[in-house]
């Protein structure tokens, strides 16, 4: 690790190209990883960042110093404390970040259950269907338009390193995916589809899961080969869209084991 250089103007052109990827790390092509859980989660993956970032008052943080040990070959940046906590966007900052190439998808076909999020916009909601489907099992995630991107900060923090365990791929044509994968496709809907739990799960599934007030596009309705319906108390009307994928995922791992 070579000596750190430090940063402390706003107007440096270092902070500037920090700056851009945080606020928009599709376009960068690169993402920011805030705080020890998420760039832990990244070293352990074999991800090599292209910087590491520091904050004045974390620098004799002895779990800061290890992490900056296991980047060798990173760059190293010493920002301000303001200057870090602009770039984190939280409050009270753990003073550790790395900024990484935003990993490309393997070529090929999926293999086992893939995940389709159609419009999903809140970026929490995103993050968590990313932890539950690497809890799952699930591999491979596309995301279409309209989606929180899959590497912005939020998301990043709500899927808490589990990008790090699945192929994902954005702004996909999801419904021209869906015809040409030929797999059996579930859609999940609020109503009026099979129950989830007489739905035989055993082999792989393309899951379909839609924007969390207008659900599925019709094209994707229209092309799935299933529904599923979530049965509910009398008197609820649906559940928030990452509950319902949890439940969709496990009960077919259920199924499987």
């Amino acid at each position: 690790m070579s000596g750190m250089r430090e940063i402390a103007s706003r107007h440096n052109p270092a902070f500037k190209a920090l700056r851009a990827v945080a606020e928009d790390p599709r376009r960068q092509g690169r993402a920011l990883l805030d705080g020890i859980h998420l760039v832990t989660a990244c070293l352990e993956h074999g991800v090599q960042p292209r910087q590491m970032l520091v904050s004045e008052g974390a620098q004799n943080n002895p779990e800061v110093a290890e992490l900056l040990r296991g980047a060798s070959g990173a760059e190293c940046l010493l920002l301000r404390d303001s200057l870090f906590r602009e770039i984190s966007g939280v409050s009270t900052p753990t003073g550790i970040a790395a900024v990484i190439d935003i990993p490309v998808a393997p070529p090929g076909a999926a293999m086992g259950d893939v995940l389709m999020l159609d419009a999903v916009q809140d970026a929490g909601n995103v993050g968590a269907i990313l932890r539950t489907a690497a809890a799952a099992g699930v591999r491979e995630v596309l995301l279409g338009q309209g989606c929180a991107g899959a590497w912005t900060s939020r998301v990043l923090r709500a899927g808490q390193g589990a990008h790090f365990s699945l192929s994902i791929r954005e702004q996909v044509d999801l419904a021209g995916a869906l015809i040409g994968g030929g797999q059996r496709s579930i859609a999940t809907v609020a109503r009026d589809g099979t129950p989830l739990y007489e739905l035989d799960l055993a082999t792989p599934v393309v899951w379909l899961v839609g924007n969390e007030g207008a659900g599925l596009s019709a094209r994707l309705l229209t092309g799935a080969t299933d529904r599923a319906t979530i049965p509910l108390a009398a008197g609820t009307e649906s559940l928030n869209v990452a509950a319902a994928v949890a439940i969709c995922l496990f009960e077919a791992r259920r199924q499987r084991t």
